[in-house]
């Protein structure tokens, strides 16, 4: 299949704005540079062409920019099948789980709030390729943090949060005693 590898400037560049998403649209893969738009645009029409499900792998190490690629790919899907305004998909997929992003969520030597787990996230389009929902499917928690942590790091922000709150009387009605 496609490769694409994309490195994380760490600040918004003008390269995933609007109007990159509708010049890529429609293109056929290495008509222009390589982008993450490019490769959804491939998946999107592999998708309407043959009428089979389609895959696109993120992958990389921590602080690598895999979620700001997956939400450009969304963001990508959401425009060209016309959903974007009427659902914001984007915004709605990644807020699914704030609770496992405040349990799953560490400080390592290169990014102060790393995802500690994969995510599987499934698109729904319907007969027209208009996106009709998503969610996100699997989770995989890295279980050797909970026990080891490398020096400089710090386990799950959870456990912090814990401990920090644990004289409030709320804290009380979570039956976590001692």
């Amino acid at each position: 299949g496609i490769v694409l590898v994309a490195i994380n400037p760490y600040e918004q560049l003008p390269i995933y704005e609007q109007d990159v998403i509708y010049a890529y649209s429609g293109q056929n893969m290495g008509d222009m540079d390589p982008h993450i738009f490019a490769v959804a645009e491939e998946a999107y029409k592999q998708m309407a062409r043959d009428e089979k499900n389609q895959s696109i792998i993120v992958s990389g190490e921590s602080g690598a920019g895999k979620t700001v690629s997956a939400k450009y790919a969304m963001r990508f899907f959401a425009t060209v099948g016309g959903s974007a305004s009427e659902t914001n998909i984007e915004a709605k997929v990644l807020a699914s789980s704030p609770i496992m992003e405040a349990i799953g969520n560490a400080k390592t030597t290169r990014n102060d709030n790393s995802s500690r787990f994969g995510k599987y996230i499934q698109i729904g389009f319907d007969k027209r390729y208009h996106i009709i929902g998503a969610n996100m499917r699997t989770y995989l928690l890295e279980k050797s943090r909970v026990v080891f942590q490398a020096e400089d790091e710090r386990n799950y922000h959870i456990f912090y949060q814990l401990c920090a709150s644990a004289s409030l009387p709320e804290f009380k009605d979570l039956g976590l005693s001692k």
